[in-house]
């Protein structure tokens, strides 16, 4: 029986339109956990979103009757599961200081230091596609972050700025582990552990910092759980059937998601440099995930 990757290697637009569906989907939890921790605070709203993801995830994960995992899989859970709660922490607390559009696209530096650790770490081969894709999404990003904030001296603004940096350096990570974490666990597992793992974790600090939300937030906390677990699956289905290499460019996406969500929902400005940076990120994207064809095969003398 052929491996999902085996499957997918010469049509890898599955995978692809899995991804990019999960990362909308993502986006519109952002925005919906940004009026959750601008109500109740970022801390409180990881912690009580981590509740009710493990809730929702529990049933579905019991349903599939693989039982507990064994202790090399429960490493990865454990490790994704810290990681992403540091990481999405420390976004949230950025995101509430900055505009959706441009919290994502700082962010994006995260992809092109995954496409490095994947080799390292996964054993990819790089392709010169990822790398030169890559660069041309980044150089887009470039361009909204020095039209947003050139000459910017908020305190609030730069400490979100300087928030949101090392979430990316957590999410390169994160995106390297969510690719180790699919090829050894379905989606319902790796959703399920991810949550309970961040809400173990932040529980430490759960007492100090984690007030019971009011009605209005516990709604927006459901929703916004519901979106990333399905998402996780979503991923970590695509994960399990691509090369990381293949869809980390494809993050790059998450800004016109974003870049909508923020003018519906919080009347953030689009501008033309942003529209600009998202032609930019498209291209890359789509050079990025393009496939090498196969090299000519040799002709046999007579």
């Amino acid at each position: 029986m052929m491996s999902p990757t085996a499957n997918t290697a010469r049509t890898p637009w599955l995978p692809i339109g899995a991804v990019i569906l999960g990362l909308a989907l993502f986006s519109v939890m952002d925005g919906v956990m940004k009026a959750a921790s601008i109500l109740s605070g970022v801390y409180a709203a990881m912690f009580w979103r981590g509740l009710a993801g493990s809730t929702m995830m529990l049933p579905l994960w019991l349903k599939r009757g693989r039982g507990w995992p064994d202790w090399a899989t429960m490493k990865v859970h454990i490790q994704r599961g810290v990681v992403s709660a540091c990481m999405a922490t420390l976004f949230f607390y950025g995101l509430v200081r900055t505009p959706l559009a441009e919290s994502i696209a700082l962010s994006f530096i995260a992809p092109l230091i995954a496409l490095y650790l994947s080799v390292g770490m996964l054993g990819e081969t790089l392709q010169k596609s990822a790398v030169a894709g890559s660069f041309i999404a980044l150089l887009g990003v470039c361009v909204i972050c020095w039209s947003k904030f050139e000459g910017s001296s908020d305190p609030e603004a730069i400490k979100g700025v300087v928030a949101l940096l090392v979430s990316a350096v957590l999410y390169a990570w994160n995106l390297v582990l969510q690719r180790r974490q699919a090829l050894i666990a379905g989606p319902e597992e790796v959703a399920f552990f991810q949550t309970l793992v961040s809400f173990s974790f932040l529980g430490l600090g759960a007492w100090w910092f984690a007030p019971w939300p009011s009605a209005e937030s516990w709604g927006l906390i459901v929703i916004s759980a519901v979106l990333s677990t399905g998402s996780l699956m979503l991923l970590s289905w695509a994960y399990a059937r691509a090369e990381a290499q293949v869809l980390v460019p494809l993050e790059y996406s998450a800004f016109i998601w974003a870049a909508i969500v923020g003018w519906i929902a919080f009347g953030e400005e689009v501008t033309l440099a942003t529209f600009a940076g998202v032609a930019l990120i498209v291209a890359g994207c789509l050079y990025a995930t393009r496939r090498n064809p196969d090299p000519p095969r040799p002709e046999m003398p007579n």
